[in-house]
């Protein structure tokens, strides 16, 4: 009778904690940030201008921004903490709850959405080449023989790998640790080219008024479609996310954080039709 009501006991103990399981499981993003009062943004060092620290070591950046508004519409009882995120454990750090979202130029891409969910798209870049300007590339076919760096775990790594392949073009592919490592290498002659977003490299080459003696293809090598990564599974943060952004296009109000980092240049008609199209709705 003993071993019974041991058992008896067990099973009821097992059972109860079968159905505290699902609900810890349900204890979603937006009840953990409602719980702690913390919204951890992940944000790069070296993504200028979309995601990087400042002369004074704060985030910023257009899609830091962005973020920064869907932080201050969780309500006055959240203050955001940011968290410097590598390029390479960036997705990691969102599938592991280091950050509740990753404010980066990230490209949306199938693969990655096994491991993190995407926002709807939040820019449109793509991808150049950072040279020399007496030594310009403007193709593919022009790395050959030459030295080109490249941040690894991108996309721009895996495009540049594949179309050299395709073209049957010889280059040599040397990883770097980050943007500004890339463009220092090839301004000392370690490097022939530097391949990343295009955006990025711009950027880069306007700090202080302009870098002399560098050369950035005319073309754009692919389109790159961004997104703000987010926790897999977790349908209500993603739909708050979007909600956000939406009604951020919507009402105009976008303009105003694209002018802060871009100017008031008028709008690539890509980008431009990106915005239209997902302003969705409210209802």
């Amino acid at each position: 009778m003993r071993r019974l009501l041991i058992l008896a006991a067990a099973l009821a103990l097992a059972s109860q904690m079968a159905l505290l399981a699902p609900r810890t499981a349900l204890a979603g993003t937006l009840d953990r940030v409602k719980e702690t009062g913390v919204f951890r943004i992940g944000y790069r060092a070296d993504a200028r201008p979309y995601s990087y620290q400042d002369a004074h070591g704060h985030p910023a950046g257009y899609i830091v921004d962005l973020c920064r508004v869907v932080a201050a519409a969780l309500g006055p009882g959240v203050r955001p903490q940011y968290v410097l995120v590598h390029a390479g454990e960036r997705f990691k750090s969102v599938h592991d709850g280091q950050v509740d979202i990753l404010c980066d130029p990230s490209t949306i891409t199938i693969a990655r959405r096994e491991i993190v969910d995407f926002s709807i798209p939040t820019y449109l870049d793509g991808a150049g080449i950072l040279s020399r300007q007496s030594a310009p590339v403007q193709r593919f076919e022009d790395l050959a023989g030459r030295r080109v760096g490249v941040l690894i775990g991108t996309t721009t790594e895996q495009l540049l790998n594949r179309s050299l392949k395709d073209l049957s073009v010889t280059a040599t592919i040397i990883p770097v640790r980050d943007h500004r490592n890339g463009m220092d290498l090839v301004e000392n002659g370690k490097l022939d080219a530097y391949a990343a977003d295009r955006g990025i490299l711009a950027a880069m080459l306007r700090e202080g008024g302009g870098r002399p003696g560098f050369a950035l293809s005319k073309r754009y090598f692919s389109y790159e479609t961004y997104g703000l990564a987010l926790p897999r599974d977790d349908s209500a943060f993603r739909l708050f996310v979007d909600k956000t952004l939406a009604a951020l296009y919507r009402s105009g109000r976008i303009h105003d954080i694209l002018a802060k980092t871009f100017g008031n240049a008028p709008l690539d008609p890509m980008l431009q039709a990106m915005l239209v199209i997902n302003s969705l709705p409210e209802r």
